[in-house]
């Protein structure tokens, strides 16, 4: 079976962040939990299986890495897992491939917002440069483990997009 622990993944493997546009209920979370396992199960890049995992965090974010050392997952092979989790998503009326938003903690909850809302909410005061933000770009296990997924916005892409600096005159 090429499915192990995420955990069990090497530093240097491939990561996809798949955002969820809301958080999803238990009984969600443990379906698309169910569904990602049974996909990994049988992935295979041109015939040869994918030695992957998985990991659901805050019931938002699943993350799916794969050592590329054993086999590298080709163009078809991803793109048959960005449309199995498109089809999920679908049967929770909920997004898991859009990377377009920008999610964040607000107190406690975990917020998605546009990024025009986003800048609004920068403009507004209502977030800052301190404010948490979920990286979903991270591509490598090593960027997850050693920056985090959540971060200050001012550590992550989020801070020279959104807090930039204006130099004086």
């Amino acid at each position: 079976m090429p499915r192990i622990d995420f955990n069990a993944l090497p530093d240097h493997g491939r990561l996809w962040v798949f955002p969820a546009s809301r958080r999803l209920s238990p009984e969600e979370a443990s379906r698309l939990q169910e569904e990602a396992d049974a996909f990994l199960d049988s992935w295979a890049a041109h015939g040869a299986p994918l030695r992957s995992g998985r990991e659901l965090w805050e019931r938002q974010f699943l993350l799916v890495g794969v050592d590329d050392d054993v086999e590298a997952p080709s163009g078809c092979s991803i793109d048959a897992l960005v449309g199995r989790l498109r089809d999920v998503g679908r049967d929770f009326d909920v997004t898991l491939v859009d990377h377009s938003a920008v999610w964040y903690r607000d107190g406690g909850s975990v917020r998605v917002a546009s990024r025009a809302d986003f800048r609004g909410l920068t403009e507004a005061g209502d977030v800052d440069p301190d404010t948490p933000v979920f990286d979903t770009t991270l591509t490598r296990l090593s960027e997850l483990r050693s920056r985090g997924l959540e971060r200050p916005a001012r550590d992550s892409w989020h801070g020279p997009v959104f807090f930039r600096t204006r130099s004086s005159g």
